[in-house]
């Protein structure tokens, strides 16, 4: 009975996980316009600034948000590129 009742006040701890998810998705998301705007060379260059940020005391935790929008927009333009070479008939 009191279990019930805990969960009720402050939620099952899936919920309360799910919770902190949306938190960071909505970071990636919001991150999103920024980073589609970046060319190649400046995406490639968030690895080392993401090391340089690590090496000044950021915990990887502080990076997560940016970094996934980073892998997820470098991903993106991966397989642009390959979903072009495939149209064109080129083949390796």
């Amino acid at each position: 009975m009191i279990q019930n009742v805990l969960t009720k006040i402050f939620g099952s701890r899936n919920e309360r996980l799910l919770k902190t998810y949306r938190k960071t998705v909505a970071q990636i998301n919001a991150l999103e316009p920024r980073i589609m705007q970046l060319d190649d060379e400046q995406l490639k260059a968030k690895t080392a600034e993401f090391r340089q940020r690590l090496a000044d005391g950021a915990t990887v935790d502080d990076l997560l948000p940016e970094a996934f929008a980073v892998c997820r927009e470098a991903a993106r333009r991966g397989w642009s590129a390959v979903a072009a070479i495939s149209a064109s008939g080129i083949r390796g």
